[in-house]
């Protein structure tokens, strides 16, 4: 796919960049093709980004896009594992997507300044959010924003934290909830839902998913699976 005036993001790209704040500084963690930072640069809502990813593959493809669009003094391709070969003064916003929750749980964990407030996480996880949402509730994470879409006939979540060093203890039903409001929204009703159904497979090897799902139906209200 090359860089043309028609380039866009797709709703799952375009939802982690909706969560990013103008005139930011970006780092892209798994960045592959490169297209959100070049999108955000482009459009001018980011002054910078760093485009990095662990593997040397996807990042000859995201130096491509960066080429291509012209961009090459703005986006800067960055071989790193995780956020460990990007500074503190090169990202105001991480956006860390398309990858496991307990993976992107891990790269926050071992980043040297996540536990600065004023940094802001974009995370879409691509499976186990629960796992991430009770991480972050753990590790002193605050949910600002939370949202979903549909992509490809498939339901993500985004979430948008940061860190404000208070530990929340929280019913287990929030993990897979968390902000969102399944009762008025419909596209978070289908991620719910989607929860919901995993949870009755599990059920049928160990009863106590049942109740969770169970339960989170009932906060659904009338809208069930």
């Amino acid at each position: 796919m090359g860089i043309s005036s028609e380039f866009n993001l797709d709703n799952r790209l375009r939802l982690c960049a909706d969560f990013v704040r103008s005139n930011s500084k970006l780092a892209d963690i798994g960045t592959d093709h490169a297209y959100l930072p070049v999108w955000l640069c482009r459009i001018g809502r980011c002054v910078s980004a760093v485009a990095a990813d662990i593997n040397p593959e996807p990042l000859k493809r995201g130096a491509k896009t960066i080429s291509e669009a012209g961009l090459c003094d703005t986006v800067i391709p960055r071989l790193s594992n995780g956020l460990e070969q990007i500074d503190a003064d090169e990202a105001d916003d991480i956006v860390i997507a398309g990858m496991g929750g307990e993976l992107i749980a891990r790269i926050i964990s071992d980043c040297s300044f996540a536990k600065d407030s004023s940094k802001h996480f974009i995370l879409q996880p691509m499976t186990k959010s629960e796992e991430l949402i009770k991480w972050l509730c753990e590790n002193g994470y605050e949910i600002l924003k939370q949202d979903c879409c549909v992509a490809a006939n498939k339901c993500y979540t985004v979430l948008l934290v940061s860190y404000c060093g208070e530990i929340c203890e929280r019913d287990e039903s929030y993990y897979y909830i968390g902000e969102l409001s399944p009762q008025t929204n419909k596209t978070h009703l289908q991620f719910v839902n989607n929860h919901i159904n995993r949870l009755l497979k599990k059920a049928k090897g160990d009863v106590s998913f049942a109740a969770l799902a169970e339960k989170l139906k009932n906060m659904c209200g009338e809208n069930e699976v």
